[in-house]
């Protein structure tokens, strides 16, 4: 009873201790799990007989330059966003007090009172707004994620000489780190691929639409992505009120029904296909992971979630005391 106390106080006190360090524990798994998608580029390029050191410099060019490149076009969107945000505003109550109006006028009900308590635009406008200033300050956090990407990516072969040393003391340290490094790749390459597609084919069809910022709304849409379950939906919200904003009700509504395709389409159908059952996490452990990970580390815990939940699960397989538990977790 005492061992249980003292483990479950402990586990508070390390839970609060990575809360308070959110700001330096998010860009750091950040760099780590980006340095697990590019790092099988560096090597691709030594096969080629490019030098290391050559390709590490190219390799972190582009890193680089793809982090500033985000951070520019969600910083710079944002300004403008923001300052033309009670615009859209005014027009989506202009929009509400009419389609008030016309529900009144043709069949007699007034649903004034009903529909403005249901859909308070003011909080969902305030909390879409705030939503998306934290996804920017994460990206905004690009020069700390590059500076970690650039020692991790330099000492990785380090890294492997550590786990080889160890697998000689443990060799089940090495199938362990073998596991994870595999099951992680493979998660994060498959979704990093899907939000490229996700992100292109929205800013496609938002420009197809004139639905201004559509820049900013493509990478929301490529960033939020690696939120599994509702992150496409989360992303789909602000596009949809500009829209509603500055288009028709028509536009508004097949715009709609493009972002559902899509993200029934990508999520229920090309990522399973894909990642299959490689991951061993059951959906509503994803879920309950995205709210335990999202209270500790906020919006960046519910990007990190199913990397985080899924290293958890591996390490409590490899235990048998714990074992049990990663069954509780698997699928």
């Amino acid at each position: 009873m005492r061992y249980n106390l003292v483990a479950i106080a402990s586990f508070i006190i390390i839970i609060g201790g990575l809360s308070l360090a959110s700001s330096i524990v998010v860009p750091f798994l950040l760099a780590v799990f980006i340095s697990i998608i590019v790092y099988p580029v560096l090597e691709l390029m030594s096969k080629v007989h490019i030098n290391r050191f050559f390709a590490f410099i190219i390799l972190i060019g582009i890193c680089g330059s793809g982090l500033w490149i985000l951070g520019n076009v969600i910083a710079t969107a944002l300004l403008g966003f923001s300052a033309d945000l009670p615009i859209y505003k005014a027009k989506i109550d202009i929009f509400i007090d009419n389609l008030v109006i016309y529900i009144k006028d043709n069949s007699n009900i007034d649903i004034s009172n009903n529909i403005l308590s249901f859909i308070n635009i003011d909080k969902l406008i305030a909390t879409t707004s705030n939503l998306i200033v934290q996804t920017g300050s994460i990206v905004t956090q690009s020069f700390l994620v590059f500076l970690l990407l650039a020692f991790i990516l330099f000492e990785v072969q380090i890294f492997k000489d550590k786990v080889a040393y160890f697998a000689l003391k443990n060799p089940l340290a090495s199938d362990i780190a073998s596991t994870f490094i595999s099951n992680l790749k493979r998660y994060l390459a498959i979704k990093t691929i899907s939000s490229i597609a996700t992100g292109v084919i929205v800013w496609i069809f938002l420009i197809l639409f004139d639905v201004p910022y559509a820049p900013l709304w493509a990478v929301l849409a490529f960033i939020l992505n690696y939120i599994p379950t509702i992150g496409s939906i989360i992303a789909a919200i602000p596009a949809i009120l500009v829209s509603l904003a500055v288009n028709d009700l028509s536009s508004t509504l097949w715009l709609t029904l493009i972002y559902l395709v899509l993200n029934i389409a990508i999520g229920n159908f090309i990522e399973p296909k894909f990642l299959g059952k490689e991951l061993g996490i059951s959906t509503l452990v994803v879920i309950l992971s995205l709210l335990f990970w999202g209270f500790v580390f906020g919006i960046g815990g519910m990007f990190l979630a199913v990397p985080l939940t899924m290293s958890i699960k591996i390490a409590l397989d490899a235990n048998p005391k714990t074992k049990s538990i990663s069954i509780l977790l698997s699928n």
